[in-house]
């Protein structure tokens, strides 16, 4: 038996899935490391975080699995979007990377915004705003010269761990469209927006297709992860498109609903929908996209609210349970970084109001899953202004859809009904797109056939729908209180 290697790196942990040939998952392993925050607004994380993790995923599969590492056929590595590396002339890092949920550059992307907005956006389909690559740089460029003088390759997550494994220099069309430094109708680096960056377009990696075979295996990176010197590894991708093709959502009309690091609702189109509150990338499968809204701190809200406050999440979930709907009048906004669909407004702030002395942790348990969930119906809410089709069954995607609660709680407020399956892992995509590059699929489609297995559907329950609807307009009204306050500080 032959079998293919996916490896993710997501706002919070690495996960490693291998799979053989058939379809079937082989071994599963994850390995957490910490987002690090060195100054108000800033979230960076370690690139030798990263391959540390890269090297202790590999090691526990190959031993929970048990097979030789010479039979891997093709290993991909995915990432989440914007996060970016500054490295030196000899591809050494000159500072940690900076997280897409960092807000630093939020001066740079307003003056961005009034100063260029509309050309910017007619070339890469989004308004500036710090997620992006440009703003950062413009960042760096203000108020660290000497680091952005040293840098001479920037390289977004992904690329950097695959240069690890393979020495080679590159990154997808996908990756690119989330630098804000790329025109998405000409397909390549743009010279207007690089400039704006204050870079020179040979600072950025090559552009290749994420089915690509960019290199094999070094035996410098064999030694120290335990694959095969020789082993095929491609370009990969994006995560979120991957966990999107994970979860079988490979045709026009698919639907895919998130709650991971990040909360998202995508659908699968045959266009792009450029609009200042949707983010526009590409599908793997050609001619279709994946336009989709976006809440900035989703499961990344109940992990900051275990790690601050204590507890299991099991623990948690079943406290919560037994608080009705409404959490008795306290209400969470998880704009702990921020937030995008529909305000695009990273001064937010997260909060709980409506606190009283008869509210208990459970309470404030039901109320952060309740406001990720408000975030989530705003999010839909938009999306169905723009009369953009999709099919009502869609697929629940991410770490957080593993608690039946929350899934719940989101079919029950946002009207969908969710389908679940063995695994939508953005780590399973890249191990079906390894597949597809090693000929052992066919296309996208043989892919999703062969790997990808429902197990549970959650149906809405429409009296509940109705209690979540008067609670949101609350939460709405909260937000349009606080908003002016929080973009005075």
């Amino acid at each position: 038996m032959k079998y293919l290697l996916g490896i993710d790196f997501g706002g919070g942990a690495s996960k490693a899935t291998l799979i053989d040939t058939a379809g079937n998952i082989v071994a599963e392993n994850t390995v957490e490391y910490p987002t690090l925050h060195p100054f108000d607004a800033a979230c960076e994380q370690s690139p030798a975080d990263w391959i540390s993790a890269l090297c202790e995923n590999v090691g526990a599969l190959l031993g929970k699995s048990g097979i030789n590492s010479g039979d891997i056929l093709s290993v991909c590595i995915d990432s989440a979007t914007h996060t970016f590396l500054l490295c030196d002339e000899d591809k050494n890092p000159v500072c940690d990377a900076v997280h897409w949920t960092d807000t630093r550059s939020r001066k740079q992307a307003d003056a961005l915004l009034t100063r260029s907005g509309e050309a910017i956006f007619k070339k890469t389909f989004h308004k500036p705003d710090t997620i992006w690559t440009l703003p950062g740089l413009c960042w760096f460029n203000e108020n660290e010269p000497s680091l952005a003088e040293k840098a001479k390759y920037i390289f977004f997550e992904k690329d950097y761990i695959r240069y690890f494994l393979t020495g080679v220099y590159c990154t997808d069309y996908i990756e690119a469209q989330g630098s804000m430094l790329f025109d998405c109708n000409s397909m390549t680096w743009d010279k207007e927006l690089c400039d704006m960056a204050g870079i020179s377009e040979d600072m950025l990696p090559p552009i290749i297709s994420p089915t690509d075979t960019v290199g094999t295996v070094t035996a410098s990176a064999a030694e120290k992860t335990g694959l095969k010197a020789g082993t095929p590894v491609i370009c990969g991708t994006t995560d979120t498109v991957l966990e999107v093709f994970a979860s079988g959502a490979v045709k026009k009309g698919d639907v895919t609903v998130k709650l991971a690091t990040a909360g998202r609702i995508c659908v699968i189109t045959d266009k792009p929908y450029p609009d200042r509150h949707l983010v526009n990338y590409s599908h793997i499968v050609p001619g279709l996209w994946y336009p989709g809204t976006a809440t900035k701190s989703c499961a990344a809200s109940y992990r900051w609210y275990r790690d601050t406050f204590g507890g299991e999440y099991k623990e948690l979930d079943g406290a919560a349970k037994d608080i009705p709907i409404g959490a008795e009048g306290l209400i969470f906004h998880p704009y702990l970084n921020g937030e995008l669909t529909p305000y695009a407004d990273p001064a937010l702030c997260g909060s709980f109001t409506g606190i009283r002395a008869t509210h208990t942790r459970a309470h404030f348990t039901r109320a952060l899953l309740e406001g990720v969930v408000y975030s989530l119906m705003d999010s839909k809410k938009y999306l169905d202004s723009l009369n953009i089709p999709y099919n009502p069954v869609a697929t629940a995607i991410g770490g957080g859809t593993k608690g039946k609660l929350w899934r719940q709680m989101l079919s029950d407020a946002t009207g969908f009904t969710l389908k679940t399956t063995e695994s939508s892992d953005s780590s399973l995509g890249s191990a079906m797109l390894a597949g597809i590059a090693a000929g052992v699929f066919a296309d996208a489609a043989d892919a999703v056939e062969k790997c990808v297995k429902e197990v549970d559907i959650t149906y809405p329950n429409k009296d509940n729908g109705g209690k979540y609807e008067e609670v949101f307009k609350t939460y709405k009204k909260i937000h349009d209180a606080l908003a002016p306050i929080y973009s005075e500080r």
